[in-house]
């Protein structure tokens, strides 16, 4: 079934919700629920309910609509490897390829349908993706290049060490002001893990939920830049992270960290918070051990 990366977008999202019990085993799936859910409309939706389907996650009764299957998770399944949620499968398999330096930087559209076997709009929905996330970008007159990425264990480094430079700065900035309903948001986040949802989410939401973190304290700076810098560097290192074993055993300690941190600028600290930040991001290259054994084979020296 062809989709469009919206279609896939929502399909991955709702077999999340689903994996992680929000959208329980035999519920009714309501196609207006969700169109309001992803303010879209309901032609999406029933396309993503469609591939959910097929992929036996969802069971289309004649009259009745689709149903969650009553599927076990095994103790041996693959939730602690991140799938993205976000963009279809062969954006990340040209990431991959990308990563490991088996394609040319410079591309055509052309030889990209060909290699992947696309159509023209799947191709430029990969296109514009990597534009968006800032890893490659239209050539003039014709192609297109592909952009640096983090893809060594020393720029990995270097994107934590910019990270401990930019994000303590911005809660010093004059400009910074904390947004209350989005404080609270984040601390109701962090405890719900620690109270459990550490063990049950997948990878990916895990992941998504310590980035919306320390982007949400970037865009309370009031900084433009500093936030957009974080972004950034932010979606540079994705690319590596979904192709990682997750190592929830760390989480805990991370999240208790982002809690203490929230305390100091609720109660206006925001120069001790700063420098704890700093210290949590320092601190958090090393905990990645499962990242660089997989990625890169070994650890780096001194961390």
């Amino acid at each position: 079934m062809a989709t469009s990366a919206l279609t896939t977008r929502i399909a991955n999202e709702v077999a999340a919700l689903i994996h992680v019990g929000e959208i329980a085993a035999n519920t009714h799936v309501s196609s207006q629920a969700l169109a309001d859910r992803f303010q879209v409309s309901r032609s999406p939706i029933r396309e993503a309910l469609e591939v959910l389907a097929s992929r036996g996650i969802l069971e289309k009764r004649a009259n009745r609509g689709f149903f969650v299957k009553d599927i076990p998770h095994s103790a041996t399944d693959d939730r602690d490897i991140a799938q993205p949620l976000d963009a279809p499968s062969f954006y990340y398999q040209l990431a991959e390829d990308w990563i490991r330096d088996v394609i040319p930087g410079d591309i055509t559209e052309l030889w990209l349908r060909e290699r992947y076997g696309l159509t023209k709009v799947e191709a430029n929905d990969i296109l514009n993706r990597a534009v968006e996330e800032g890893w490659a970008e239209r050539k003039r007159g014709y192609g297109w290049r592909l952009l640096y990425v983090v893809k060594t264990p020393e720029a990995l480094e270097q994107l934590y060490r910019f990270r401990s430079v930019i994000e303590p700065a911005g809660l010093l900035e004059p400009t910074f002001t904390l947004n209350a309903a989005e404080a609270r948001r984040q601390r109701q986040i962090q405890e719900s893990m620690l109270s459990g949802d550490i063990d049950l989410w997948p990878a990916e939401r895990l992941l998504q939920a310590g980035t919306d973190f320390h982007e949400a304290l970037s865009k309370w700076s009031g900084s433009p830049f500093l936030h957009q810098a974080l972004v950034r560097a932010n979606r540079l290192r994705r690319l590596l992270e979904y192709r990682a074993m997750l190592d929830r055993t760390r989480l805990r300690a991370q999240c208790e960290e982002h809690l203490q941190i929230l305390d100091l600028l609720e109660r206006g600290e925001n120069i001790e918070a700063a420098a704890m930040i700093r210290r949590h991001l320092s601190g958090a290259l090393g905990k990645k051990s499962p990242v660089y054994q997989m990625l890169f084979g070994s650890l780096p020296q001194g961390k």
